[in-house]
């Protein structure tokens, strides 16, 4: 019999923690206390359908959700800061570590919104915590450490999509000033090695704050920060306005524009500006060269759609709904090849140029609704329910990165997924499953069903909400918290849904 127990502070630390969470020799105690909390836990949302492969796929991926952010405080509150020091914390408000922020900002802390929102708060609460001993908020925070690992400044839609769901338990004030400032060009006071600076602090906010564009001779991954930085700017926009400091909502909703100065109307992409104003050459939409390119893990292609504040304003760059439309249609049914001597691994589960094994392609599918073509969103997330997971070891098409490959495949299998995190609003698609149940806090409940459903009748002939008719093919937070019941009908032929306009 062994009995294992680990800590970020001490060997002394580690002995506690083992002897206060298994205090006997009793494994079938253990395993039995295990069974009950992961059952707890998976049975926030409960799914009926006849189909045990697809339910063995949701609850593998409702597991993985639950596998990080990590615990990180010992028993007796102690927990390595981000300045590396020990701190004397408590039990009640933990600290929590393994912050994938550039993955779980877009599914993994929205479904936590739903099914836990406390829980949510403590990661809030965790990372405002780490501002404030390293100086900054991590992008890709590590056991207490600073990794500059991958690009933008995603606490800020996490914390402000928390606040406009109206979950505000942490200090919002001090959340508000941490994301003023990592959205500003400022190395100072920050903790950490010289080398993760130069990621974590790029000079790629400089040059956004200062010039307007990030001249992408000067700086690596320029349209791909460039983009991140105008949703992330957009956030901050939407958190200074419901704070009322309207100064800084109207500068972060301009520099959320941004993205308007990358779209190259000759090519149709989203590219590459250097130091002179003029567009980066060669350029390729497909060519691929790993974190050294215009681009982060993906091609021309993928990065073009990350607008997801302003779907109306890049439809309108684009051209119109027409041209939007064509344009989309192009992307899944181009050839998938990819060009390069060091093409991105990370670029995955190819479906044309659509790459749902990495995260910037996630929400992309569900842009169709804002177009008035819902039936494909329904059709082109059939397609990925079948392609993309499978009940295997390698069951996924890319990296789980930290649960939000498998967040998606929940929300989109209970039927809607959420295209803009800080927007309240979700995007409806195609429900899995004949019944769902998603439970609530405060003993509510949110019922999920769907009839003449089978792997032919993949659209949406109807939905009704409370038994009035979803006009629309969205739905928001607060019709779903609210409790109630979501029924749909479905159909083996596309079928328009309502001709409204999305805002």
């Amino acid at each position: 019999m062994v009995k294992v127990g680990i800590s970020a502070v001490d060997m002394e630390g580690a002995q506690k923690n083992v002897e206060t969470e298994i205090p006997h020799w009793n494994f079938e105690q253990v395993r039995s206390a295990a069974r009950t909390a992961w059952n707890n836990y998976l049975a926030k949302i409960d799914v009926k359908t006849p189909n045990e492969e697809n339910k063995m796929i949701f609850y593998t991926a409702l597991y993985h959700t639950a596998i990080s952010p990590n615990l990180f405080t010992d028993t007796d509150g102690r927990y390595r800061g981000m300045d590396l020091k020990i701190h004397q914390g408590d039990t009640i408000h933990p600290m929590y570590t393994v912050f994938s922020l550039w993955d779980t900002f877009r599914a993994l802390h929205p479904l936590m919104t739903i099914i836990d929102p406390e829980l949510n708060n403590q990661f809030i609460r965790s990372l405002i915590k780490k501002q404030q001993e390293g100086g900054i908020f991590p992008m890709w925070e590590l056991a207490g450490n600073y990794t500059g690992t991958m690009i933008g400044y995603h606490a800020a839609p996490i914390i402000v999509d928390a606040y406009a769901k109206g979950y505000r338990n942490f200090d919002i004030q001090e959340a508000y000033q941490g994301c003023l400032r990592v959205a500003e060009y400022d190395t100072s006071g920050i903790h950490c090695p010289p080398a993760v600076l130069l990621d974590l602090m790029p000079k790629a906010k400089y040059y956004k704050n200062a010039i307007g564009y990030i001249p992408s001779d000067r700086e690596n991954e320029s349209v791909a920060k460039a983009l991140e930085y105008a949703y992330d700017d957009w956030c901050i926009s939407v958190f200074a306005e419901a704070l009322n400091d309207f100064e800084n909502q109207k500068k972060y909703n301009r520099l959320a524009k941004a993205y308007e100065f990358y779209f190259d109307e000759s090519t149709r992409f989203m590219r590459g500006l250097n130091s002179k104003g003029e567009w980066s050459t060669p350029f390729n939409p497909r060519a691929s060269s790993h974190r050294n390119d215009d681009y982060c893990e993906g091609t021309a292609w993928q990065w073009t759609w990350f607008v997801p504040h302003d779907v109306e304003g890049l439809v309108k760059l684009m051209g119109g709904k027409e041209a939007f439309t064509q344009k989309l249609d192009s992307l899944f049914i181009v050839d998938s090849r990819l060009e390069g001597e060091t093409v991105s691994s990370d670029i995955s589960g190819l479906i044309g140029q659509y790459a749902h094994g990495n995260e910037p392609s996630h929400h992309v599918i569900h842009l169709y609704n804002y177009v008035n073509q819902p039936w494909k969103t329904q059709e082109l997330i059939d397609n990925v329910f079948h392609s993309q997971y499978t009940n295997s070891p390698d069951g996924l098409s890319g990296n789980e990165d930290c649960g939000q490959m498998s967040a998606w495949y929940v929300l989109n299998s209970l039927g809607f997924y959420q295209v803009c995190p800080g927007k309240p609003v979700y995007s409806i698609g195609r429900p899995l499953f004949d019944e769902a149940t998603i439970r609530l806090p405060d003993n509510k409940t949110f019922q999920i069903i769907v009839r003449n459903n089978s792997k032919m009748n993949k659209y949406i002939q109807s939905a009704y909400l409370n038994g009035k008719a979803l006009e629309i093919p969205f739905l928001t937070h607060t019709d779903l918290t609210s409790g109630g019941k979501l029924e749909f009908t479905l159909t083996n032929s596309p079928t328009k849904w309502g001709t409204q306009e999305i805002h």
